[in-house]
């Protein structure tokens, strides 16, 4: 599986949305979003140009104009978002074709198939405002915080066990 960085600023530049929405109903202008979360204007034009064909933010052009989502946080989940940006979420080698050895499924096909059915389900299950509560509950969370495009990892301690970065 690649989630790349466009789907990464996608849900980002989403939730930073989420969340102003909450103080203003105003348009939000996107370079204040690229500013917030220290994405380059021009690759977040792009991504929002996608966002707004697929239906998830409206646009209001001129003075005072900006972007804003298209239906309440609680109806935009995650997958939807990267969906819209023309993510590849798919784990096979084959993109799901079952063709993995020349025509054939290999022997893991059906592993990693079972593997994009949870990852589609568990990104389905999340929505924008469950993120934004989310925010809200780190210290150091609020409207006016930056809410980076980071995904943690997962490090080895010495006695073998992980533990989140």
């Amino acid at each position: 599986m690649k989630l790349t960085t466009k789907g990464r600023f996608a849900v980002t530049a989403m939730l930073d949305l989420a969340i102003q929405a909450e103080e203003s109903d105003a348009p939000i202008p996107i370079a204040q979003v690229a500013d917030r979360q220290k994405i380059s204007l021009p690759y977040l034009e792009q991504i929002f140009c996608r966002l707004r064909r697929a239906g998830l933010v409206e646009s209001t052009r001129g003075p005072g104009g900006g972007y804003r989502l298209a239906e309440p946080a609680q109806s935009i989940t995650i997958d939807r978002i990267i969906l819209a940006v023309d993510e590849n979420m798919d784990t096979t080698q084959c993109g799901g074709e079952g063709t993995c050895l020349g025509g054939a499924s290999c022997l893991t096909h059906h592993l990693w198939e079972d593997l994009n059915g949870v990852i589609e389900r568990f990104l389905a299950g999340i929505s924008l405002a469950s993120l934004a509560a989310e925010a809200e509950k780190h210290p150091g969370g609020g409207h006016s915080a930056q809410i980076p495009a980071v995904i943690p990892v997962r490090q080895k301690e010495a006695h073998g066990s992980t533990r989140s970065a």
